[in-house]
């Protein structure tokens, strides 16, 4: 009787969701784009170097890497000419190939909405124009960093939204280059906007089909960049972006997930996300988010808050934050734990960690982090 009850309210929580009861109300339906970069075809079809290339869409990033080690420069130059929005965006590929690639694209992109991403000097490591765009751009020398972060964001994500001047640290550039500030010399910090994200707070957000497109997409990302000799990145996720994380988790070749402001992670608890990564969590006290119920029934809601003691995550201090997107404001507690977890420390100052948690002796326990 019991169950059939818990069974009942789950129901009406979710339906809740739904209907807009809870402020699940807006949002249009978004279709995940998947698949390999545009211009694959034309890709596939060249024998330029006398062979084939290696299929975007089945070749790994690991396949990918040993295939660019093994050319020379101008062969690289040759397949970077002729197929910029393939190499701009082939995990595996070496960074500063991508790099390039990615400003020929940028500067024969004629959409309005991706004219600022061509600005001299930024370093874009992906980028697809198609239907709301994808992008991705790196804070800091990533070939040089010791210790590399991937901030992964929610809903309202895209590359025509990707430089919005509202609430600079809440959108993922702002939030990237605030942790790389924060974090300091030897590290680099990755705005990643590689996923469909849902618009508004609509059905899309309730579920989780964008979220295991993306969660796809995120672990192959990671992978090219361990593929092409950078270190396993700490992952930061935010909002809609935690759900994207949860289902990642358990092939993503991170050191630590972080996640803030989330839904849940589609797991019961941190065990149950079968990561080898440190799992971190945090909510201010003024986030909206604390009002979405942690449920998960017919395919609606996320699971367990993973702020819940019980879920076993290590908490990271939010107190001085404000609102949903307040996570990374300067001089608040979250960034400094945040940004203490991206130098590689193990237990940031005012961080609450699981009473099974073990932290590694041949880490550092960073005194002052919070100063």
């Amino acid at each position: 009787m019991r169950r059939y009850a818990r069974t009942l309210v789950a129901f009406a929580l979710a339906a809740g969701m739904a209907a807009g009861t809870t402020g699940w109300v807006s949002g249009d339906a978004q279709q995940a784009l998947t698949g390999p970069p545009p211009g694959s075809a034309q890709w596939r079809a060249d024998r330029a170097l006398g062979a084939e290339l290696p299929d975007p869409e089945r070749a790994t990033p690991a396949e990918v890497a040993r295939f660019f080690t093994g050319l020379s420069t101008a062969e690289q130059q040759l397949l970077l000419v002729r197929h910029p929005s393939v190499v701009g965006n082939l995990d595996g590929a070496p960074l500063e190939l991508r790099y390039r690639a990615n400003s020929l694209a940028l500067a024969a992109e004629d959409d309005p909405r991706y004219r600022s991403l061509a600005a001299p000097g930024r370093q874009i490591l992906a980028f697809d124009p198609r239907g709301r765009g994808q992008v991705a751009e790196v804070f800091g020398d990533l070939r040089s960093a010791r210790r590399v972060s991937v901030v992964v964001p929610g809903s309202d994500n895209d590359a025509g939204t990707f430089d919005r001047k509202v609430a600079a640290h809440g959108a993922p550039p702002g939030m990237a280059r605030t942790l790389h500030t924060a974090a300091g010399p030897g590290t680099a910090v990755v705005a990643w906007v590689g996923y469909t994200t849902p618009v508004g707070v609509g059905i899309d957000a309730a579920t989780g089909s964008l979220a295991e497109a993306g969660a796809g997409r995120l672990t192959r990302f990671a992978e090219g960049l361990t593929a092409d000799g950078l270190p396993g990145p700490a992952v930061f996720c935010h909002s809609y972006g935690s759900v994207v994380c949860g289902i990642a988790a358990h092939r993503l070749p991170a050191t630590d997930l972080v996640v803030l402001g989330s839904p849940g992670m589609r797991a019961d608890d941190a065990a149950g996300l079968r990561t080898k990564a440190r799992v971190w969590a945090a909510k201010d006290p003024t986030d909206w988010i604390d009002n979405v119920p942690n449920v998960r029934f017919a395919g609606l809601g996320h699971g367990t808050d993973p702020t819940d003691p019980a879920f076993g995550a290590r908490r990271v201090p939010a107190n001085e934050a404000r609102g949903h997107a307040g996570y990374f404001a300067p001089g608040t507690d979250s960034l400094r734990a945040f940004a203490a977890i991206a130098r590689g420390t193990s237990a940031p100052e005012g961080a609450l960690l699981p009473a099974d948690a073990q932290v590694p002796a041949n880490a550092a326990v960073l005194e002052g982090a919070a100063r």
